[in-house]
């Protein structure tokens, strides 16, 4: 069979297969070429789920006649001249608007800001209509209508209306979120109108916007540097966390990107803190020299490669799990909203509603009569008891100090255990209920797992060493890291070109599948140049220990180790919340109690 040269329009419909897989990522392209052209305020129009009708509009810099020919032919770009080594732009490939004029019909109108008029041009399936004046505010107004109507097969691939216009939202909210600085507005007849004001250099208050206020209330701050790589935004509280990872928006060098090696490392920042089938919430900007990262791995730019991703996922984890460190303990403010509501009384049920019309003695504003339960006969059996007290103060000798006040400790003074599990504290400001079970595990673990990274762990000896058989570069990888087991007490040795003999193994973890282990050490370190799997099992181990060896449920304590535990979860790491994910305290604000009973 003779080779032969593909037409252009050919060629255009096979790149619009991996740059515009949906209407979210022709959305994608647009608003990223009106960012670059210096547009402060962009506004998305859709219909149909963006396959009817995408148009955006901003108040860039504009085209002129020239330049919009040049537009939609492949290649063809203002961003970069002769090098990708640095691209501080988000587009440079040239073929978005090629790629969409191949599979829809595309209309450009635009005018530069120091021109007297405009100019449009139309394009069809690949086909320049007509390129002619046109009357046209200073930017760019691109149109595309009836997207993949020359590739009907494409159609067929696409979602739902209502999910193609969810898409289409969430590439506007991660751009918003990049660009606190420029107002954004997406509005049509499938939507209700969406709208993001700018807010200069306030990032958190864009991130409000786009995740509600709830995110800037439990949010922490990370600004983080190791060599050349820098690292800012806000992670979520532990206890702060959603069923999915959407919530998680990731960018470098001002680029929106979905890097699975940036997910796991937010996940890997909050192992042991998050609830399983739970997400932390967490923007995350990384900036660093072009040179260092490759933005061209896939024509749609979502993913990266860095030069060196051990530091990248180090300097995350590293940051996120000191900023948790030092100010993560405290609780979700979600929980009190929680609380609040279980607590406000809901209507009567309809069963339990007077029938029969109004009467004197149904009804709700009848004079109160105390229940019979109040009189003498049925009181007479509470006469053995002690009045009851919610006081939980130990008799203090005369050599000992009174205790200091609740408002010198954020978890407050206890002053009573219910249900033998929950320790209620007076703050300052409010009331504290803490779990006891929860608050004692992490606090166990933490001890444990401090314990655990201070010094060699013991290991034991095996009689008769286990071989591994492995790909001989999965070998020298495990090698190289050597050292770093026996740390952790786990003695390998090279047996062979292709194979591994364990010697030792770590204690802790008692009968060990040596093969396992070794093929998903060698897997992870393939993947990411880490070896932090054997310390997960180790702290996994660490975190089971934790909890069968804390206070248990249903045990009543005295006053003092209330105070005591209260004392040690101020200053432990992680304290808001068990080995599990789960909350170890909710506080509530005397602002909120108030409220509950209409004082405020």
């Amino acid at each position: 069979m003779a080779i032969r040269q593909l037409s252009e329009t050919l060629i255009n419909q096979i790149a619009a297969g991996e740059v515009i897989e949906r209407p979210a990522s022709a959305a994608k392209e647009l608003i990223e070429n009106a960012l670059d052209a210096g547009a402060t305020r962009i506004e998305i129009a859709t219909s149909g789920g963006g396959k009817a009708l995408l148009r955006v509009s901003d108040n860039g810099s504009g085209m002129d006649a020239a330049d919009l020919e040049l537009a939609i032919r492949r290649h063809c770009t203002s961003k970069i001249s002769g090098s990708l080594e640095d691209i501080r732009t988000l587009g440079f490939r040239g073929e978005a608007l090629p790629s969409i004029g191949s599979v829809a019909r595309l209309s450009i109108a635009s005018r530069k800001r120091d021109s007297a008029g405009g100019h449009e041009i139309a394009v069809a399936g690949g086909k320049i209509l007509h390129i002619r004046p046109a009357a046209a505010n200073p930017g760019t107004i691109v149109e595309v209508r009836d997207l993949f109507f020359a590739t009907p097969a494409r159609l067929k691939f696409l979602k739902a209306e209502k999910a193609e216009a969810g898409a289409i939202t969430e590439i506007v909210k991660r751009m918003a979120i990049a660009f606190p600085a420029v107002r954004f507005v997406l509005s049509g007849s499938d939507r209700t109108t969406l709208e993001f004001p700018a807010t200069g250099d306030d990032h958190l208050a864009r991130m409000a916007q786009v995740l509600g206020k709830d995110f800037s209330d439990n949010a922490i701050a990370l600004d983080a540097v190791r060599e050349e790589i820098s690292l800012t935004g806000f992670a979520g509280v532990p206890t702060f966390n959603r069923g999915n990872s959407a919530h998680q928006y990731a960018f470098v060098n001002g680029r929106p990107v979905q890097d699975k090696l940036i997910l796991s490392a937010i996940r890997g920042a909050y192992a042991e803190t998050i609830p399983s089938g739970r997400y932390p919430v967490a923007v995350l900007s990384i900036t660093l020299d072009p040179a260092l990262v490759d933005v061209n791995v896939h024509p749609a730019k979502s993913d990266v490669r860095f030069r060196d991703p051990g530091l990248v996922r180090g300097l995350i984890v590293g940051a996120i799990r000191e900023a948790l460190a030092r100010d993560g303990s405290r609780a979700a403010t979600t929980g009190a909203g929680d609380m609040l509501r279980a607590f406000r009384p809901g209507f009567q049920p309809k069963a339990d509603r007077p029938q029969g019309g109004w009467s004197a003695e149904t009804s709700p504003s009848r004079p109160y009569q105390p229940p019979a339960s109040f009189g003498e006969r049925p009181q007479a059996a509470f006469d053995g008891l002690s009045m009851p007290t919610a006081r939980a103060e130990p008799q203090l000798s005369p050599q000992r100090a009174a205790p200091e006040p609740a408002a010198r400790y954020p978890l407050g003074a206890a002053r009573a255990q219910i249900h033998a599990n929950y320790i209620v504290a007076q703050t300052e400001d409010g009331l504290v209920i803490v779990d006891q079970h929860a608050a004692h595990e992490r606090l166990v673990f933490e001890a444990m797992r401090k314990a655990l990274h201070s010094k060699r762990l013991a290991s034991q000896v095996l009689l008769i060493p286990e071989i591994v058989d492995i790909p001989e570069e999965d070998c020298d990888r495990l090698m190289l890291h050597a050292t770093e087991f026996a740390e952790l007490g786990l003695a390998i040795e090279r047996f062979g070109p292709g194979a591994i003999a364990v010697r030792e193994t770590p204690a802790m973890l008692g009968e060990v599948d040596a093969h396992g282990l070794i093929r998903q050490l060698a897997d992870e370190i393939a993947e990411w140049d880490t070896a932090s799997g054997l310390s997960a099992k180790l702290e996994y181990v660490a975190a089971t220990m934790a909890c069968h060896g804390s206070v248990r449920s249903g045990r009543r304590l005295r006053p003092e180790e209330m105070n005591a535990l209260l004392r040690e979860m101020e200053v432990t790491p992680g304290s808001g919340q068990c080995n599990h994910g789960r909350p170890t305290y909710i506080e509530l604000k005397l602002s909120d109690i108030e409220r509950l009973f209409g004082r405020s």
